[in-house]
């Protein structure tokens, strides 16, 4: 088994904030590589309602959802590019009703989960979760650049835990290796990318060694709301660990920025498939239109549209959350005026663990005698003949 270097509590302070929470969007003496230092986007983080006073002109809404958020539990942290990114004066700015804290998430719903998928059920091992035959999820660390508001683990995320001690990874190595059925790991979390280049490094290196584990899927919302991390250094060290997937997951067009452009380049051109999943988010993303000039977005970068999930129902975000007919329709819409590499599945993540379910308009009309009558994107019925049966 590869070892992991013991990570010492000052390690991980790349990914932590000043204890004051104090951001300095904005500072003079602030130097645009400095800012380009994904270091210092974490460590000037805006964690505090103080910090987020000066940065945004909040509402009564948000004001009371900060404080809230900091004080019972589900932490807010922006870092300054995602920051830069949203509109000062509108609260309806789709990037910051992503990360702007809503005193409607005090308001639980019927269907509402602390954990929706299930995943402390299905805990195999010490942050190893197991819900389909042939992969696991390695939550490897709580921590994240920003703390998105729809957020699937707001029950663990950002409870100060950091990066998986050594001890726990040991188990959860140990578990793989004696589950050869288990082929593919997602590294998740928190957001592994805020972990140290060489922890990061040596994590992925212990899974790499496993024999039967082929494919490493690696979660990261970085290239959204902290591209900086994406640096020649990280790009380097990971290639040497492929074949990685890199699962990200931009939401809205606006979150393409040219800092994010920088990031998708390196990390494609080394070689690294790029997909991505969106959540589909009450109005944020949940039109058509929207979705469409994401996906363009998208795939002019070279990463490829992969889910469009609907929202899980984590308590507290049904103000977020879309009926499925929503997202069955907008699928509908998108059918046929979007090329196929751009068109992600829609999916719904089962609630409590029991795996995903893709969703899709019904195009099927009528079926009888061999003959199946499709409804194509323009409203068109066309018959589908059967081949007859023969023996072979």
């Amino acid at each position: 088994m590869a070892m992991l270097p013991v990570l010492a509590a000052s390690e991980e302070g790349a990914a932590k904030v000043p204890a004051s929470g104090q951001s300095h969007v904005g500072s003079t003496r602030s130097t645009r590589s400095t800012r380009a230092d994904w270091r210092w986007q974490m460590r000037h983080a805006v964690t505090s309602l103080e910090a987020l006073e000066k940065a945004l002109v909040l509402s009564d809404d948000e004001r009371a959802g900060a404080r809230r958020a900091i004080d019972e539990g589900f932490p807010l942290s922006i870092t300054p590019h995602y920051l830069s990114l949203c509109d000062r004066h509108d609260p309806t700015c789709p990037v910051r009703r992503q990360c702007v804290p809503s005193a409607r998430e005090a308001i639980e719903v019927h269907g509402d989960l602390r954990d929706p998928l299930g995943e402390e059920e299905h805990e195999v091992a010490p942050g190893l979760v197991q819900r389909y035959p042939d992969r696991a999820l390695l939550l490897a660390t709580d921590r994240c650049g920003v703390y998105c508001r729809f957020c699937t683990r707001s029950r663990m995320v950002g409870d100060g835990g950091g990066a998986m001690p050594n001890e726990r990874l040991a188990v959860a190595l140990s578990y793989l290796r004696a589950h050869p059925e288990v082929r593919d790991v997602i590294v998740s979390g928190g957001d592994p990318l805020v972990m140290a280049t060489d922890r990061l490094v040596a994590l992925l290196r212990a899974v790499r060694a496993v024999p039967s584990v082929e494919t490493i899927r690696l979660a990261t919302r970085c290239p959204v709301t902290m591209p900086q991390r994406v640096t020649p250094e990280l790009v380097r060290a990971l290639r040497k660990l492929h074949p990685i997937w890199i699962m990200t997951h931009f939401n809205h067009a606006k979150e393409l920025s040219r800092a994010s452009d920088v990031a998708l380049r390196r990390l494609v051109d080394a070689g690294f498939p790029v997909m991505n999943q969106s959540v589909l988010l009450r109005g944020i993303n949940d039109d058509a239109d929207t979705l469409e000039t994401l996906f363009r977005g998208l795939v002019r970068r070279r990463v490829r549209p992969y889910y469009l999930l609907q929202a899980d129902p984590v308590r507290g975000t049904g103000h977020l959350r879309t009926p499925l007919e929503a997202g069955i329709a907008i699928m509908e819409r998108l059918q046929g005026r979007l090329t196929g590499i751009a068109l992600p599945k829609l999916i719904v993540d089962t609630p409590g663990g029991k795996g995903k379910v893709p969703l899709l308009p019904d195009y099927v009309e009528a079926r009888g005698n061999g003959v199946t009558t499709l409804r194509t994107f323009r409203g068109e019925r066309v018959d589908y003949v059967d081949p007859p049966f023969t023996e072979p």
